[in-house]
């Protein structure tokens, strides 16, 4: 597996897997159970915010419950999930795109890099429409 060298010479801890963010003012480390902030000396002193989504028994778990009991889940899956997965493919598109992107979430666009648009969407292979 391919791993980039900020990933290998950078001083960051060798997890089996999990997701690196890298920002303008240091780095974040997650896994499934774990989130570090990196450089580790430089975020010693950082308080972590009071959790404000309630504990789950587990996303499937809790989406078999809602949908047999007809109830709300406990996870924001609409509101949560939604601009989660959108940021994380975002970052693919700036990759592809070979720069930083400014992304407009209400227009869905990118003001900064329009070429980087193309991106977004693609045509559905023959057979998988959904239109």
């Amino acid at each position: 597996t391919h791993k980039p060298q900020i990933w290998t010479d950078g001083g960051i801890p060798q997890w089996s897997n999990g997701v690196l963010f890298v920002g303008e003012k240091g780095l974040l480390l997650s896994d499934y159970g774990k989130h570090v902030l990196l450089p580790e000396e430089q975020y010693k002193d950082f308080v972590r915010p009071e959790p404000f989504i309630p504990d789950s028994p587990g996303q499937h778990q809790e989406w078999l419950l809602a949908c047999q009991n007809g109830g709300a889940t406990g996870s924001p899956f609409s509101s949560y999930a939604g601009p989660l997965t959108e940021a994380n493919h975002l970052g693919n598109v700036a990759f592809r795109a070979g720069q930083k992107i400014e992304w407009d979430p209400v227009q869905m666009r990118i003001p900064n890099c329009p070429a980087a648009e193309r991106f977004l969407t693609r045509e559905p292979r023959a057979g998988w429409s959904l239109g």
